[in-house]
């Protein structure tokens, strides 16, 4: 049964959907006591010279408000959990919906993550692998994929062997499928002897052991003077017995008593760890403070066992058209789609069906990757070598997938790094999101994504103090265009000025920008807008 609100018909109640944001007195920054009102349901450029405020009306303000209204849904326990921006100082923002932001410059990812991982497309592929590739029983005979090798439990044709079918987290290196060597990070770190005692000169009284110099590890060297080892005396006079306990002594337990001699005597017992295995505990611990102090004694060298692929050894028996998961994660994105079209010719009919399903998912995933320039990156690249252009155009054809509806997305250059030849890429994608039923405000200083957007919200007409607002008014249909000075406006502003305590502020009304037409000019010399005439389909 359907309920409708009475008296109130269909029509009158869309009538009633707000179309703008309404930002009123906004003072993030340098941005001055400004009114606009930004489009909903539409992709909006935020132009202007450096300095002059698009960051802090698109991120500091629009994110952050629409983020913190969506964080007071939650109860205070999640709060309190999670990192939240500074609030904007504005009078008022209306009809501002929940916002996720996509950053200029995006956290360096960690250690496991890679572009296989981040993009989501490892994921796919290891269930590709589970369920069509070939897997090998205990006894060594391969077993190729059918419809009775789908189940919890395979049975070998050869020799009757039976083993449990390899899931998809058996080709996961952040889970099952990891290494046990390097813990599925591809590297092993080793402690460097040669930095653990850079002077020899010094004693061990003087702190020449250098991790026994922070922390409660200062009770290691007493430790060690229980266990024979000449504390006053400079390190190259070490026997080379002592020498061996300072770097290979197994634990022990011993009481030290410090200040000896004296009212204040304390006697602790000390769990001895010997200086290789001090910066071994704290490297592997969470707390990232302790693994900084000690990567200076650690090298990185690639795991022996694995051989840097991450994957234990059973994850790299099975494979599909007689290449293992880290063989095709070896191949560029723009490689992968190929060998990923072929695997339905490579399996049975029976499994047809399941065949397509996977390759369908898999390139819905990879096609919009491709689509932004990123066709030459290996699925096995480490995330923390990406650059920052690349790292922003992963996060967002992740929020592409998404498939949202009603939310805000805050684009910061989404076009740092982008090859001219990919942008009509980028293009399509950030459309893309406003098809969903989304509203994209990107701060943008390349003209060809500028001239793919709906509206231009232009700030000026200078930076820091001279950035006093809005410069551009709706009845421009403002495009910049190329030779004319930054930030001077080619028709008085429009919208009002708010007295002097405003200094300056404009309120601007949406400015609605058209696409242009190829090759279109004007008397200046430079691309022409057809001012005043929708942009089709709009």
């Amino acid at each position: 049964m359907v309920r409708s609100t009475p008296g109130l018909t269909e029509g009158a109640r869309t009538t009633r959907l707000p179309d703008v944001i309404e930002a009123r007195g906004v003072r993030h920054n340098n941005l001055r006591d400004l009114d606009v009102d930004i489009p909903l349901w539409r992709v909006v450029a935020v132009a202007g010279v450096s300095g002059s405020g698009k960051s802090s009306l698109a991120i500091g303000t629009l994110y952050a408000e629409g983020m913190q209204r969506f964080l007071e849904g939650l109860s205070t326990y999640s709060r309190r959990r999670l990192s939240q921006s500074q609030r904007p100082d504005v009078d008022r923002i209306d009809h501002l919906p929940a916002a996720l932001a996509l950053r200029q410059r995006p956290p360096v990812p960690g250690l496991r993550s890679t572009v296989g991982t981040m993009s989501e497309v490892l994921n796919v592929l290891r269930l590709i692998m589970s369920r069509l590739g070939t897997h090998i029983c205990p006894n060594g005979h391969p077993v190729t994929p059918s419809v009775s090798t789908q189940g919890m439990e395979i049975t070998c044709p050869v020799c009757g062997a039976h083993f449990t079918h390899p899931g998809a987290e058996s080709f996961a290196f952040n889970s099952y499928g990891a290494c046990p060597a390097c813990n599925g990070t591809g590297q092993r770190f080793e402690v460097d002897v040669d930095t653990l005692v850079p002077d020899e000169d010094k004693s061990i009284d003087d702190g020449a052991v250098l991790p026994w110099n922070s922390g409660g590890r200062r009770l290691y060297r007493y430790a060690a003077g229980q266990l024979g080892v000449r504390l006053d005396v400079p390190f190259r006079e070490l026997t080379a017995e002592e020498r061996d306990i300072v770097f290979h002594g197994p634990p022990a337990e011993r009481e030290v008593t410090l200040r000896e001699g004296t009212p204040r005597s304390v006697t602790l017992n000390v769990h001895y760890l010997n200086a290789v295995a001090a910066v071994e505990d704290a490297a592997g611990r969470d707390n990232a403070v302790s693994r900084s102090r000690v990567e200076r004694f650690l090298r990185v060298q690639t795991c022996s066992v694995c051989h840097g692929t991450r994957l234990r050894p059973e994850a790299l028996r099975s494979t599909l058209d007689g290449r293992n998961l880290a063989e095709i994660s070896a191949l560029t994105l723009d490689e992968l789609r190929g060998f990923v079209e072929r695997v339905p010719g490579l399996t049975p009919k029976d499994l047809a069906r399941v065949a397509n399903g996977l390759v369908k998912e898999c390139l819905q995933v990879l096609n919009p990757l491709l689509q932004l320039g990123l066709g030459y990156l290996q699925l096995d690249r480490a995330g923390s070598t990406l650059s920052t252009g690349e790292r922003q155009r992963l996060e967002l054809t992740s929020t592409v997938r998404a498939n949202t509806t009603g939310m805000l997305y805050v684009l910061d250059e989404p076009s740092v790094g982008l090859h001219p030849s990919n942008i009509e890429g980028l293009r399509s994608t950030i459309e893309m999101l406003a098809a969903n039923g989304n509203s994209v405000v990107m701060v943008e200083h390349e003209i060809d994504i500028i001239n793919a957007a709906d509206w231009v919200v232009e700030l000026g007409p200078g930076a820091g103090r001279d950035a006093a607002g809005c410069t551009r008014g709706p009845e421009l249909g403002h495009r910049p265009v190329p030779g004319r000075p930054a930030g001077r406006p080619a028709h008085p502003p429009a919208g009002r000025r708010r007295g002097d305590r405003r200094r300056g502020g404009r309120a601007v009304q949406p400015a609605r920008c058209p696409r242009l037409l190829p090759g279109e000019r004007d008397d200046r010399g430079g691309r022409a807008v057809r001012r005043g005439q929708d942009r089709p389909g709009a």
